[in-house]
């Protein structure tokens, strides 16, 4: 079965795109004798803001879930608690390693306060089956979407649109947090069928996404589906921050499609 993976974001309102402080990644692993990927990893990550280099934490954390460090120092972790308690920690470890010496007064007390970033990060499996099944680990409120004929499967975390905090649970630099991260990590599992969408998305648009379910709005699959140009995604998110009805916040949103049928087009944004 093949697949199509895209990616949106856009920076706050006013700011640059270098400023974007969301992260997110995934590709297909394993090749078929036909071609098509056995499996896919993927990750969506929200830096805290004004947080000191939450941009460098969170593709940290990003490129190490998808994109093992070649050294053989850090391997991506399994979607399991201890596991990925460890791998919390080798993350933290690596932290403090490459963090640069700096005698800047607010700079220090930045470091002391540590650094946090939401996560929501997993895997497709089974791809040359005919039962693929997506497995998903979160903390924090980037949130994944599960979607089948026009209708949402499932989302995890189970959030309510009123359940967005100001300071939510996340994958912090500071060792003593690990046991809490352990504790608050969430798991996830469901079953695929080819045609099905996966979204992830951090928490200011996954907010937006909730709250149109909760109102039955019978558009946003298919918008959010039909997406097909960055343009367009910018042109939403500024839509909906004038109508109020979306935070002004750096806003990421994945997509990964499962193909019913191979692909013959590729279309490149320039």
């Amino acid at each position: 079965m093949q697949i199509q993976v895209v990616f949106f974001h856009a920076p706050k309102e006013g700011y640059a795109p270098g400023e974007w402080e969301d992260g997110a990644a995934g590709g297909p692993f394993g090749v078929t004798r036909g071609g098509d990927p056995t499996w896919v990893r993927f990750a969506v990550a929200d830096g805290a803001t004004e947080a000191y280099e939450s941009q460098r934490w969170v593709r940290q954390l990003i490129g190490s879930f998808v994109s093992p460090d070649q050294t053989g120092t850090v391997s991506w972790p399994e979607l399991e608690r201890g596991t990925m308690t460890a791998w919390f920690k080798a993350m933290q470890e690596q932290w403090q390693a490459t963090m640069p010496a700096t005698a800047d007064y607010i700079e220090q007390l930045k470091i002391r306060q540590g650094t946090l970033a939401t996560f929501v990060g997993g895997q497709i499996l089974g791809l040359d089956t005919p039962k693929p099944v997506w497995q998903a680990v979160a903390l924090g409120d980037s949130v994944l979407f599960h979607v089948r004929d026009g209708q949402l499967v499932d989302h995890f975390p189970r959030l309510r649109s009123s359940d967005f905090a100001a300071t939510p649970e996340g994958i912090s630099t500071l060792p003593e947090r690990l046991g809490r991260m352990s504790e608050e990590l969430m798991y996830r599992q469901g079953q695929l069928a080819p045609g099905d969408m996966i979204f992830a998305a951090t928490d200011a648009f996954a907010k937006w996404m909730i709250t149109c379910v909760e109102r039955g709005d019978p558009t946003l699959w298919r918008v959010l589906g039909d997406l097909v140009h960055p343009a367009l995604f910018i042109q939403l998110v500024a839509k909906h921050r004038r109508a109020m009805a979306m935070k002004d916040d750096d806003v990421t949103l994945m997509r990964i499609r499962l193909l019913s049928k191979p692909v013959n087009t590729v279309v490149v944004c320039l």
